[in-house]
């Protein structure tokens, strides 16, 4: 995957674990944007992206650099995933502005196209990166109650996750 592709044009994962960290490394990415909700854990906090905290502690000691970007509504709640995950936040991000992006590419000391963005939303987390430059990649959206939009729709406006794959329960009383 080549750098000048990787760049132009959203790539797609199932979810945060089966993304190739040599593969990030190999096309010049130093550093991670990530999206919460949906993304590592559902935002009703009943499913957890299979792998993903691996997935993060492997990727640290390869040298990446995170930054989260959140739009959820309850700041406590992306506190407690910061501090879990030991990667700083922004709560509200309001993504796709660019604001936020720019801040996390300030704090990670990176040039855009050094970061990507990794998020299940399109017209957040992806029209986010693309706005600032950054290359991205899009994962399935955990399973979660539609959201008014979705609702007034009458369908999910992001890839689903596949029905036949693994989905990790998540109690926070267990941690």
């Amino acid at each position: 995957m080549s750098n000048k592709m990787f760049r132009y044009f959203p790539h797609q994962a199932y979810r945060l674990a089966s993304i190739e960290i040599d593969e990030l490394k190999k096309s010049g990415i130093r550093g991670v944007i990530l999206d919460l909700d949906n993304t590592i854990v559902s935002e009703d906090d009943r499913y957890l992206s299979p792998g993903a905290e691996a997935w993060l502690k492997q990727a640290k000691l390869e040298g990446f650099k995170f930054y989260i970007l959140s739009n959820g509504k309850r700041r406590y709640r992306v506190k407690f995933w910061e501090h879990r995950l030991g990667i700083t936040a922004i709560n509200p991000a309001r993504k796709p502005f660019p604001f936020a992006f720019i801040k996390a590419l300030n704090y990670m000391q990176l040039k855009p196209k050094q970061v990507v963005a990794i998020g299940d939303s399109r017209h957040t987390d992806i029209l986010g990166a693309w706005l600032v430059g950054c290359p991205s990649i899009q994962v399935a959206t955990l399973p979660h109650p539609f959201r008014w939009w979705e609702k007034l729709l009458g369908k999910r406006v992001q890839t689903p996750y596949p029905a036949d794959h693994e989905l990790w329960e998540f109690d926070a009383n267990e941690y």
